[in-house]
């Protein structure tokens, strides 16, 4: 059901607007990357609510409740790496900016939430001094195995500083799909700038709320990401905050991404075309209106009916479904649904961290690929519908055994 009216007792995380509107509530669940071991099925899971609401002064959507990030990034289950989409487009993505910007042994790059270190290899490729931020202490040993220097902490005040007095200041910092994160992105901002050298830049990549809009991806929305931005809010934010916007880029990744390339206000760098064109596409889209939000809710709840019924008339004819991939996204669509181990027998998994493990909320069990030999589904529902092309290469021999996937969003089909 949409639920509209203002928030209570909660300001804008950008603005302090305190007249949020609440369009959409995807129920209440657990966090989606808090995946259990058998040990702990019966014990009681934390759930919270998981609900969107509208700033009509800043344009910001955002979660109705914030859960605090120490539950959910100190000991963390994804891997960058895992995929080949993601490595490809991580070292494209660091060969790009170091030429763009003319990056060399004596720059300097840092990346936030840096992971098993996956964006700043391809830096360190290109010859320049690298160093990350990562909060969770096994995937930041993981990056220090991979021989990137990385700095087991949040980023705040504290790291911002020590990375100064290790490096120096950067000429360019990275946040790929962390800015989201942020709870309070106006403190973290001001580490930014403490951080960076005057003509320096801060490079984020953040899910783009417009392909949300777009192509119905909701499932997209879970506690990890408390922002969902677009470039109106993105523009409105780093003004407020003694920055500016100079470029702006739509990418494939996470199924319709922003990367977004902002300076210190006083910093050397024009603003591109890009970032007009963009704005006014959003102008086009109506992304200030509040009505335009209330429509995707609308649209949500006749897509969630759609996959319930779809998934219902495969299990009346007796055949097995089982699904591939267990991202954080997956979680919100199966708990938002109410598809559990009734409908699906198991989720193969290619990242060994979530194998052996059971989906929160659903306890669907999370296995290896060979699970597909072993009991041999009649659909595989592809819920890393971001790497389904990649997904489908290496799986091509159960389709040539007549097994058929399926695409969940944004209306159920068969591929």
């Amino acid at each position: 059901m949409s639920l509209t009216g203002k928030v209570p007792n909660m300001g804008c995380r950008i603005c302090g607007n305190e007249g949020l509107k609440k369009f959409l509530s995807l129920g209440k669940t657990p966090l989606a990357n808090s995946f259990l071991p058998e040990e702990d099925l019966s014990k009681k899971e934390n759930a919270f609510p998981l609900e969107l609401c509208f700033c009509p002064e800043c344009r910001l959507v955002q979660l109705t409740e914030v859960v605090p990030p120490e539950m959910m990034f100190k000991n963390y289950v994804y891997v960058s790496s895992t995929t080949k989409t993601f490595q490809v487009h991580f070292a494209k993505m660091a060969e790009d900016i170091s030429k763009e910007f003319g990056l060399g042994d004596s720059s300097l790059a840092v990346d936030i939430g840096s992971n098993d270190g996956i964006l700043l290899k391809g830096f360190q490729k290109m010859g320049v001094k690298v160093i990350g931020v990562e909060p969770a202490t096994n995937i930041a040993k993981m990056a220090e195995e991979n021989g990137v220097e990385t700095i087991n902490d949040f980023f705040n005040e504290s790291s911002a500083n020590e990375i100064i007095k290790r490096k120096g200041n950067a000429d360019i910092i990275t946040a790929t799909n962390v800015f989201a994160h942020v709870g309070n992105i106006n403190d973290f901002t001001k580490n930014i700038k403490s951080l960076l050298k005057k003509d320096g830049i801060f490079v984020i990549e953040i899910q783009y709320f417009v392909d949300t809009l777009e192509k119905m991806t909701f499932d997209n929305v879970y506690h990890e990401h408390v922002s969902y931005f677009t470039l109106t809010s993105l523009k409105n934010f780093f003004e407020r905050n003694g920055m500016q916007v100079f470029n702006a880029q739509r990418v494939d990744s996470h199924g319709g991404s922003l990367r977004v390339f902002a300076k210190i206000k006083e910093g050397k760098h024009d603003i591109d075309e890009s970032v007009h064109s963009i704005l006014n596409y959003e102008k086009e889209l109506g992304i200030d209106y509040f009505e335009t939000y209330e429509k995707f809710a609308y649209l949500v709840n006749k897509s969630k009916a759609d996959l319930i019924k779809f998934v219902k008339d495969i299990k009346s004819k007796g055949k097995i479904i089982a699904a591939y991939g267990a991202p954080a996204k997956g979680n919100t669509l199966l708990n938002f649904c109410g598809i559990g181990k009734e409908s699906i027998e198991y989720i193969v998994e290619d990242n060994p961290l979530k194998q052996g493990t059971f989906a929160p909320g659903t306890h669907i069990p999370v296995v290896s690929p060979k699970m597909l030999d072993d009991k041999k589904p009649d659909f595989i529902m592809i819920l890393a519908w971001n790497f389904a092309e990649e997904i489908l290469k290496k799986t091509k021999k159960y389709a040539d055994m007549g097994i058929k996937f399926i695409i969940p969003l944004p209306e159920p089909r068969i591929v």
